[in-house]
């Protein structure tokens, strides 16, 4: 039995689901979006609750019974809260600002890094060293996030780099004479 998809998904208030078929649609305060599960599970509406039952009890439909119930929670989270990552810049001249649908980043580079900021997504620089990515989509958060990262990831020595705001960067103590 899985832990995880015996539990329903419980809907906060403004929140609304339907079901077709094998997709759930979710409305919330901050968008709709919506979910085809498999065939080896069924989703029902129940007042301000979603659960999820598998077809069978096959090895598939166990495995997908709890991963669509953590979708559907996923879909019932970015809806009614929103998913946000924090990013922190440090080192000497790296700065970040947003123009626009456009990232502005100057990371040490001869040239400053063009990031074209994809739609649903909210980048934020309430200060040139901190960044914000927020959405209401977990996926593409944290894709947006790991593809800023990924210009200048945090080095072991300096610390230089950009980083998760919750991030621990293991430093290394530099050679010695």
């Amino acid at each position: 039995m899985s832990r995880i998809g015996k539990r329903p998904v419980e809907m906060p208030g403004g929140v609304s689901a339907s079901v077709t078929g094998q997709t759930i649609e979710v409305k919330g305060p901050k968008g709709s979006r919506s979910f085809r599960a498999t065939d080896d599970v069924d989703l029902t509406v129940e007042g301000q609750e979603i659960s999820v039952k598998p077809r069978g009890m096959s090895k598939r439909s166990r495995q997908q019974w709890g991963m669509t119930r953590t979708q559907v929670q996923n879909l019932v989270i970015g809806v009614s809260e929103g998913f946000k990552k924090d990013l922190e810049i440090q080192g000497v001249g790296y700065r970040a600002q947003v123009q626009g649908k456009n990232l502005k980043l100057a990371l040490g580079y001869s040239h400053d890094v063009e990031y074209s900021i994809p739609d649903g997504i909210e980048v934020v620089a309430a200060k040139p060293t901190e960044l914000s990515v927020s959405g209401i989509d977990q996926q593409q958060v944290g894709q947006v996030a790991a593809e800023i990262r990924s210009w200048r990831k945090p080095e072991p020595y300096k610390g230089k780099g950009i980083r998760y705001k919750d991030e621990y960067v293991f430093r290394k103590e530099g050679k010695k004479k």
